[in-house]
């Protein structure tokens, strides 16, 4: 009898190992199949085959709020069970939290659908000057004042701090710093207000006196802008809100992003063409057009790329006449598409590529590898060029995203960045009814 009895605790093991693996596979491929964020736009099916035993879904529902159908039905607060499929509808804008469950008893996972506006912008490819100017002064470099001996570097400067008050005076560019140190020099001391990764730090810093120039320095050399080429994403009509690059801007002497305290684009004729090979970027250089009257302003410098507002539409030499409707980002697909982009002069042109690979979760710049394939292009670039980061990538009519890296070490191929996201960083899925 007891050996008997202790074959039924083994058994009931047996069972509950058996059914905590069924669950976990059904967890995870849950998990696997619906993100935790589902965007769609109004019109759109996201349709996904589960083939789920036991899984059911209820809706958390406000009155009057017809914001997707699910399998064809209005979502309601009473669980039903999946079957095999899913089928979301987006209907009108807005918001709804779906709860999976085992058997409507077990939560497995909850999953915000967003239904967005259908938001069109006018795609770019112009070539722009961009002209940066930072938040203060940036240190770019020191040197040895007297006897190998940099006071600034030893008082803990350093290279990418942004200098934004001296004295306790604001900083407004180089030659207003120069002014300031100088001045603050006779006085002994210095205090400087610094900014580094995104901290205020405050230095304090003695002078040397340097016999050639018989007067007393700190060591340092500063630059208060950033000039350069690249490529115009979209603009909005409507609103004036534009987005280009695709990309943060990082100081090419200090490798740190730029803080931004104001700018502007203009246009720019690309004058040559310097074509890639592998692990040499090429480039495009370009000629500011009408610098005395800017093309629109930089209000921010962000990981999704450059924003603000265009002021002289008028003055943009557009390839297409029509804004294009934006895909989001689970409407793009592998496969064939088109990049717009500047070659010569301030002619937009179409060019053919293919999209490798689409990742969501990559970094912000980072969503899509692109793969040049267009002859013409691969003749006269070599593939993806230092100037092309903010060309609009074009699938089906729609607007899906923009160039922003080149693989150095293959410059037929590169990342693209999802137009969904730049249009959010802009703000623009809240400009439309």
């Amino acid at each position: 009898m007891v050996t008997r009895n202790a074959a039924y605790p083994k058994a009931l093991i047996y069972v509950t190992l058996l059914l905590v693996a069924v669950l976990s596979l059904i967890y995870f491929n849950l998990r696997n199949s619906f993100s935790s964020q589902i965007r769609i736009s109004e019109g759109q099916n996201y349709y996904v085959n589960i083939d789920l035993p036991f899984v059911y879904v209820r809706a958390k529902v406000d009155d009057d709020q017809d914001i997707i159908t699910l399998n064809g039905t209005p979502p309601c607060e009473e669980y039903n069970q999946v079957k095999k499929s899913i089928n979301l509808e987006g209907i009108q804008h807005g918001e709804l939290d779906l709860e999976f469950s085992l058997w409507g008893i077990i939560p497995l996972r909850n999953v915000t659908v967003n239904v967005m506006p259908e938001v069109k912008v006018m795609p770019g490819g112009q070539s722009i000057g961009i002209q940066l100017q930072s938040q203060g002064v940036i240190v770019v470099d020191f040197y040895e004042v007297s006897q190998e001996h940099s006071p600034a570097r030893e008082a803990g400067l350093k290279k990418g701090d942004t200098i934004i008050s001296i004295e306790d005076e604001p900083v407004s560019d180089v030659n207003h710093a120069a002014k300031l140190l100088e001045r603050a020099s006779e006085e002994g001391e210095i205090s400087l207000t610094v900014k580094r990764k995104g901290r205020e730090i405050d230095i304090y810093i003695t002078p040397q006196y340097e016999t050639a120039e018989e007067a007393y320095r700190i060591g340092i050399y500063i630059r208060d802008t950033a000039a350069g080429v690249g490529t115009l994403s979209f603009y909005h009509p409507e609103s004036g809100r534009y987005g280009a690059l695709g990309h943060i801007i990082i100081d090419a002497e200090t490798r740190e992003p730029v803080d931004l305290s104001r700018g502007y684009i203009v246009n720019a004729s690309i004058v040559n063409i310097v074509a890639a090979e592998r692990g040499r970027p090429g480039e495009k250089t370009g000629i500011f057009e009408d610098d005395e009257s800017p093309l629109g302003y930089i209000d921010e410098n962000t990981s999704y790329g450059i924003f603000g507002q265009i002021k002289n539409q008028d003055k943009l030499q557009s390839r297409h006449t029509r804004a294009f409707p934006v895909a989001l980002a689970s409407e793009v697909e592998k496969g064939s598409a088109q990049v717009l982009t500047v070659i010569e002069n301030q002619t937009v042109e179409a060019y053919d590529i293919k999209i490798k690979s689409i990742s969501p979760q990559k970094q912000a710049d980072k969503n899509m590898i692109i793969k040049i394939t267009d002859k013409e292009l691969l003749d006269q670039t070599g593939g993806i060029i230092q100037g092309m980061s903010g060309s609009p990538i074009i699938q089906d009519g729609q607007i899906i995203g923009a160039v922003t890296h080149v693989f150095v070490n293959d410059p037929r191929q590169g990342y693209g960045i999802f137009m969904e996201s730049m249009i959010q960083k802009a703000d623009l899925f809240n400009e439309s009814p």
